[in-house]
């Protein structure tokens, strides 16, 4: 008698990215909880506990949608490492500004820096949220919306939604995401180095758009078409 043997590869690979996708959220929030509670020296930081809330909540909801929906796309959002030298060189000036846009607020908690309104903290988580959603709507609406630059097989010009306002709207929602995000955390000084993510971000989308004209077809017209990369009537 023949036995078929059953092909588990499939099933090993499924099981391979489930332990990714756990093990970077899981990540996320240690990380994030050791750049907030550390330097605070205290775990009663309520508005450190209000963002993580709002990033984690919607980031589980988007995650496990993706997960049973389109795990390849997922798969690809999940990609960080770039693969021209300039993004790569934009990587390693972003990284130290973001630590600490994230790191700052501890201290500035522990040490009463910033003596913020409570009006003020909660706008700031509400911009936040909206931020957050507005990248995922973005990602949303083009599957191949990437943390890296990169031009993949098929891949088309998307000119509906937010993408029919400015070029880059998830740089749009990163952009109010990172400069909001210390306010929310009740620090002013963290601000600083968040707005100096600014001209960074600008070069990265001069970058981008560059191999976008070079290997994406049809987004010479889109750019014509779409005369606003970042803000309306501004860039």
């Amino acid at each position: 008698m023949n036995i078929k043997a059953k092909d588990t590869s499939s099933d090993l690979d499924q099981k391979s990215f489930r332990r990714m996708v756990i093990t970077r959220f899981v990540l996320v929030f240690i990380v994030l909880g050791l750049m907030f509670f550390l330097p605070a020296w205290t775990y009663r930081y309520w508005q450190a506990w209000a963002y993580m809330l709002i990033l984690v909540v919607p980031m589980i909801l988007f995650v496990r949608y993706l997960y049973k929906n389109d795990p390849e796309l997922l798969k690809r959002k999940l990609r960080m490492r770039e693969k021209q030298k300039a993004q790569r060189l934009v990587q390693v000036l972003v990284w130290p500004l973001f630590l600490l846009a994230f790191i700052i607020p501890g201290f500035d908690y522990r040490l009463h820096w910033s003596n913020m309104p409570l009006a003020l903290v909660i706008i700031s988580e509400v911009v936040v949220l909206v931020s957050y959603l507005f990248i995922g709507l973005v990602f949303r609406t083009n599957s191949y919306a990437s943390r890296i630059v990169e031009v993949e097989k098929g891949q088309k010009v998307i000119t509906t939604g937010p993408y029919a306002i400015v070029r880059h709207p998830m740089y749009l929602g990163v952009l109010f995401f990172y400069i909001f995000s210390p306010l929310a955390l009740g620090s002013y000084w963290a601000a600083i180095p968040a707005l100096l993510i600014i001209p960074i971000l600008a070069a990265r989308i001069i970058g981008e758009e560059k191999e976008l004209l070079e290997n994406l077809e049809g987004y010479k017209e889109y750019l014509m078409k779409t005369k606003n990369r970042l803000l309306p009537g501004i860039w």
